[in-house]
Order: C-alpha cells, then sequence, then structure tokens
C-alpha cells in the first residue's frame, strides 16, 4: 500500500492525517483520494507533493507499495 499523509487544509478537508491506497500513478492516487474525500478537490489545485520526500509534479508518476506521499496545501505565515 501507499501512503498518503494529510498536511494542514488537506488534513481539515479529510479529517485525518494519513490514509492508505493502492499503489497507481500519482495522479490515480490523488484522484482516488478525492473521490473518498470530495472536500480535498477544492484545495488540491494548490497542493504540491513530496513522493519519499522529495518533491514531484508528475501525476504520471508511479507510486510503489511502501512509498509515502505527503500532500502539502500552501502554507500562509512567516514575519
Amino acid at each position: 500500500m501507499v501512503t498518503l499523509n494529510f498536511y494542514a487544509a488537506a488534513r481539515a478537508a479529510t479529517g485525518i492525517a494519513e490514509d492508505q491506497f493502492s499503489p497507481a500513478s500519482l495522479g490515480e492516487i490523488i484522484s482516488a483520494a478525492t473521490v473518498k474525500y470530495p472536500q480535498l478537490a477544492a484545495i488540491l489545485p494548490g497542493c504540491s507533493y513530496l513522493i519519499n520526500g522529495s518533491a514531484s509534479s508528475q501525476l504520471e508518476k508511479e507510486i510503489a507499495s511502501g512509498d509515502v506521499v505527503d500532500v502539502l496545501p500552501r502554507f500562509a505565515g512567516g514575519a
């Protein structure tokens, strides 16, 4: 399984910190998460993704079992 970690607004939209999905492309996994958590669709256009700690915007990238994907919404803050 692939672990999807939700942060900030993504966590608020899903109501959970993480979930498990079947291996697939990044785009397919994100799509499956949106079906499961429809509120996620509103924030995804502003999100970035880390795959095993490395940034990726390639939705066609295949995600293998055991991989971890972090869903990172835009963060506000600073001085």
